[in-house]
């Protein structure tokens, strides 16, 4: 009967070998445990046509490394760390209010061993342009590898510490900006950083936000309550208050560096009230913070706003947020990969019926759907990152597509796995957890619609965005659905125009069915992208086989019949879309 335990009830009447074998424990690997550099195609795909074969090679080895410690230690600890989540230790023995994040080991651990890895760090960026490759691609590879692990440490180690940099650099006076250097000099990804931005009266209307700063020499003293701030154990914030005497709303925002520690050594007045029991992401700290006078620096041009600021710190902030978003919406294809590699792993293993759940015409067509959908968000992700990072439209677009993405690939592993997936001691429940804090993140659904009206009314912004589509498709092979493609982009055209013309309340009631058409459009013309790529270098059709899927699935016209009689090329070509998605060698 093989190596794994027999039980009592191996031994009943109606039991037997070909029946118990289906519950032989190795037979379940799971994710755990492989390279997810090395089994991953799509990813090796992306690369090589971002560094090319020669900046490929030379990144490889590191790759490999890393995908081994994603895959192994990394995911491992992620595991650990949600059953015993960060605690606040709010007194010392005297009393006195100390508001210590008190991280587990399992979380020190998988942070110490990811900061020595990052390829954001100093040493290595110099590395790679001394080798004349192009660091940006492998930074973005760093993220998407760790976010199938654990989104609540990506959280915990890049909330905003390129914000903070950037605008400490700007605007704060010297030696804050030689304290925020020695904070982040491992790198962006260091767990320092943290953005402080909602309050009681809610995270998306930060126009009535209630925290108030007061002038205090080239400093200010910063008082308020951030009901949900991430990462509060960090050492450097950037917290959005209204300075004294600036008008109440939008333009009276400004946003304000604030340390742990004052300039003097001593203790900031930044105090934690409790941490927040959170559904999922529990590996970051998220809880409610208390400024009571805190030393503060306006990170805004000073004097020219009012009561300080210019009255742009929200415009100011907002312009940050989009490079935010993308980083969410990396966190929700993360979930997505993930929870793909989990369900081909768990149905290859899983007999039932007479077979593999993998051989079930059902369970093909679900896999197939899982693997279409998440490399066309694949492609836009790496395309807001790589190819359009200034695309005023395209960070609210990935995110929207690619946050709600997370939740629903999660969702179909939790049934995929059946009863097990429900359990926590299988991965996909903790990754459902996760992934649905990815459309509340940096805004939701609604607040992303509004966004992507104010980029086409303020910035015509979906002029840009038409011309990528445009370049996406000029050399679109001949097999992949071009010219549909191209006709759903000269149709969208006109649903913008269209929906310019309408009344303001009709027009914000139909932006999500138009930004919905934006993003199916948009990641249809990259696949057709990726298609055309693929056939130049290696020859060969995978990709214009996933792009026609996707195109049938989000923009063709089915008639009457809904598809019913249309082509079957998910079961008749399943092997190469699945294959193709996941390289496991193991026996």
């Amino acid at each position: 009967m093989g190596s794994y335990l027999i039980e009592p009830v191996d031994r009943l009447p109606f039991g037997g070998p070909d029946k118990a074998r289906r519950y032989a424990t190795e037979r379940y690997r799971g994710a755990v445990g492989l390279d997810w550099y090395a089994c991953d195609p799509t990813l090796r795909f992306l690369l090589r046509h971002h560094l090319g074969e020669r900046g490929l090679a030379w990144a490889e080895p590191r790759l490999r490394e890393l995908g081994a410690l994603m895959g192994g230690p990394i995911a491992e600890r992620a595991e650990e760390t949600d059953r015993n989540p960060p605690r606040l230790e709010k007194y010392d023995r005297w009393g006195r209010d100390v508001s210590r994040v008190v991280m587990p080991p399992s979380f020190e651990e998988a942070r110490r061993d990811l900061v020595a890895t990052s390829l954001t760090r100093p040493e290595f960026l110099a590395e790679a342009r001394r080798a004349g490759v192009d660091p940006v691609p492998l930074a973005v590879t760093w993220s998407y590898l760790l976010d199938q692990a654990d989104i609540g440490m990506a959280c915990a180690l890049g909330t905003g510490g390129d914000m903070v940099v950037g605008l400490a650099e700007m605007f704060a006076p010297e030696d804050v900006r030689e304290r925020v250097r020695e904070l982040f000099a491992a790198g962006y990804f260091s767990g320092e950083a943290a953005q402080m931005l909602t309050e009681r009266s809610g995270g998306s209307d930060l126009g009535a936000l209630e925290s108030t700063a007061t002038p205090d020499g080239d400093a200010w003293r910063l008082n308020g309550f951030k009901w949900f701030a991430s990462n509060a154990g960090g050492s450097a914030f950037v917290v959005l208050a209204k300075p004294e005497g600036a008008p109440d709303g939008v333009r009276g925002v400004a946003p304000f560096l604030v340390l742990r520690e004052r300039r003097d050594g001593s203790r900031n007045g930044v105090r934690i009230r409790r941490l927040k029991d959170k559904l999922g992401t529990r590996s970051v700290a998220s809880g409610e913070v208390e400024f009571t006078d805190a030393e503060a620096f306006l990170l805004a041009p000073s004097g020219t706003g009012g009561g300080g600021g210019d009255g742009r710190g929200l415009a100011r902030m907002m312009e940050m947020t989009n490079a935010a978003r993308l980083g969410i919406a990396m966190m929700g294809l993360g979930c997505a990969r993930r929870s793909l590699v989990e369900s081909l792993c768990y149905t290859r293993a899983r007999e039932a019926f007479g077979g593999p759940l993998y051989d079930k015409p059902l369970m093909r067509r679900r896999l197939a759907e899982m693997i279409v959908e998440t490399e066309a968000v694949q492609a836009m992700v790496f395309d807001g990152y790589l190819a359009s990072p200034r695309l005023r439209v395209g960070a609210p677009l990935i995110k929207l597509r690619a946050a709600r993405l997370g939740v629903t690939a999660a969702s179909a592993a939790v049934e995929i796995h059946g009863g097990n997936g429900y359990i926590e001691q299988w991965p996909v429940a903790r990754i459902l957890r996760d992934a649905q804090v990815n459309p509340i993140w940096e805004g939701g659904d609604n607040i992303l619609c509004l966004d992507v009206r104010r980029a086409i009314e303020r910035h015509d912004a979906h002029e840009p965005f038409f011309d990528r589509l445009a370049a996406a498709l000029a050399d679109a092979p001949a097999d992949a659905p071009a010219d549909l493609v191209a006709d759903r982009a000269g149709h969208l055209r006109e649903a913008v125009e269209a929906w310019r013309k309408l009344d303001p309340e009709t027009a914000e009631a139909r932006l999500y069915p138009l930004a919905g058409y934006m993003a199916d459009v948009y990641a249809a013309a990259l696949l057709v992208e990726q298609a055309a790529w693929e056939r130049a270098e290696h020859g060969t059709d995978r990709k214009a086989l996933v792009a026609r899927l996707y195109v049938r699935a989000r923009l063709a016209d089915h008639g009457p019949l809904r598809g019913i009689d249309g082509p079957a090329e998910d079961l008749e070509r399943f092997a190469d879309l699945a294959d193709g998605a996941l390289v496991d060698d193991r026996s």
